[in-house]
């Protein structure tokens, strides 16, 4: 029997062309996933996929039930929100802060679908650099945050986005270049340019720099792409996500080297007061966030 959860696997499966991503998408085990796709082939005695060098590919009859999952899966989505409307005042605002300013381009994909799906709720972007977005939360100022884990606190309630990993980025002429990883030792004597930030959430001097004793001087700049210009011009090196600095890699304007053999990982969260979290599109948001940034940014692991 065809059920809505096999065609949200199938387009799952479909945005990340792995068995392994859909179920981190879907949350269920692969092995869970597996068990379901082999029920829905027996179901109609026919094969969805076939596996290639660039991941699943859909076979015919898996085309025919993908083309049934985008026509249907959207009216079923917009009929449960109008639901909750009929159920709840849904109207409001979602403010939003940011504690890692290298999230701005993603998230305007996401704030526009956002609109598109509750357009009676205003969502906007607290304005300025914080070095303390969460104070924004508790004096009302701000609705989310999008940032670090933060410590366990009764009023906020906590969900995770994905975890990514922090490249070091430095000028195509430094003397790292040829690295395939770097380790603390090789940073001696740099100049670390940074948010200004207290130092423990910085991931390299809280993750890296400190456990193996090295303190480098530093230097700050509110802007991600000050940051790079910085570093372009070796003043300095850097640690950002990997998302953040992908396309200026690409363009062969800064080099970017994993921090350690196996990389320097991270995660960002939302985090909201639990009154906030409650309301029927929170959490339509988180899982905004989590489905684009799948689609969109190389690299991440769904939390």
């Amino acid at each position: 029997m065809l059920e809505l959860r096999h065609l949200r696997s199938l387009q799952a499966v479909a945005d990340t062309r792995t068995l392994a991503d859909a179920a981190a998408r879907l949350h269920l085990t692969q092995s869970a996933l597996s068990h379901q796709i082999r029920a829905l082939e027996s179901h109609f005695d026919l094969t969805l996929f076939e596996r290639t060098a660039r991941g699943l590919r859909f076979t015919r009859g898996g085309e025919r039930l993908l083309a049934l999952a985008r026509s249907v899966l959207p009216q079923v989505d917009d009929a449960q929100r109008d639901l909750l409307r009929l159920r709840d005042d849904t109207r409001g605002e979602l403010r939003i802060a940011l504690e890692c300013h290298t999230c701005f381009d993603w998230l305007m994909p996401v704030m526009n679908e956002f609109r598109r799906r509750w357009p009676e709720v205003e969502v906007d972007l607290v304005a300025g650099f914080h070095s303390d977005p969460l104070a924004l939360l508790g004096e009302g100022r701000a609705d989310v945050v999008i940032g670090g884990a933060p410590p366990a606190r009764r009023a906020f309630a906590v969900r995770p986005l994905f975890r990514f990993e922090i490249l070091l980025v430095v000028a195509n002429e430094h003397r790292l270049r040829g690295k395939r990883f770097v380790v603390p030792a090789d940073l001696a004597g740099e100049t670390l340019i940074t948010y200004p930030v207290p130092e423990n959430r910085i991931d390299l001097i809280r993750e890296v720099l400190l456990p193996a004793g090295v303190q480098l001087e530093r230097r700050t700049a509110e802007l991600t792409v000050a940051v790079l210009q910085l570093v372009a011009s070796r003043r300095g090196i850097a640690a950002l996500p990997n998302w953040g600095v992908k396309s200026y890699v690409d363009h062969d304007y800064v080099l970017a080297k994993r921090i350690g053999r196996g990389g320097l990982w991270s995660e960002l969260h939302a985090t909201a007061p639990k009154a906030v979290a409650a309301r029927p599109f929170f959490d339509d948001f988180v899982a905004l966030v989590r489905s684009v940034c799948q689609v969109q940014l190389d690299g991440i692991d769904l939390l």
